[in-house]
């Protein structure tokens, strides 16, 4: 007879890492007292250099957690890492939060604030430095990490936008 929940199935790994960035708690008033809502702010990333966020809300913790990393999923983007580094500095904004990116030489780690260590981890870069600028709030410091790196460009999709060999960009 074979159980219904299968116990014995080796975990498999995961295809991506996720990371918690923010769990908050409100509470409503009503006529019983007070209810409980839960909203949580994940990244996940495959540390290749895929990474994504997400934003749910639930009346329970551990809901919140699935919806948020559901849409995390749903939401990736690509980030040019190439070498553990991030190919040039750039700064982007969101709303008033503004997050600066440069790359490191290797051996350097991440050095970054919260929301953006957890984004660039779970990206896979290993060597960055950042300056978390203007308004602290984590999902808008999110955000704007998500707006520097759709700004990043490789030397090869440069080159190809400018119909030139990656030699002749170069010189």
């Amino acid at each position: 007879m074979q159980h219904r929940n299968n116990y014995n199935r080796e975990r498999e790994p995961k295809e991506f890492v996720e990371k918690l960035v923010k769990l908050n708690r409100t509470a409503k008033v009503v006529k019983g007292g007070r209810r409980f809502s839960f909203s949580a702010l994940t990244v996940v990333g495959d540390q290749k250099g895929k990474v994504g966020y997400g934003f749910g809300k639930a009346n329970d913790v551990a809901e919140a957690i699935r919806k948020s990393i559901d849409k995390a999923k749903k939401n990736m983007i690509v980030v040019p890492i190439k070498n553990g580094t991030i190919p040039h500095e750039i700064q982007a904004e969101f709303k008033s939060s503004v997050v600066l990116l440069k790359p490191a030489c290797s051996g350097t780690g991440i050095i970054a604030g919260g929301p953006v260590r957890a984004v660039l981890e779970v990206a896979g870069a290993t060597d960055v430095l950042s300056k978390s600028l203007g308004s602290s709030s984590q999902i808008n410091v999110v955000r704007a990490t998500f707006e520097a790196i759709k700004g990043l460009m490789d030397a090869r999709s440069i080159a190809k936008n400018r119909g030139k060999a990656l030699k002749d960009l170069w010189g």
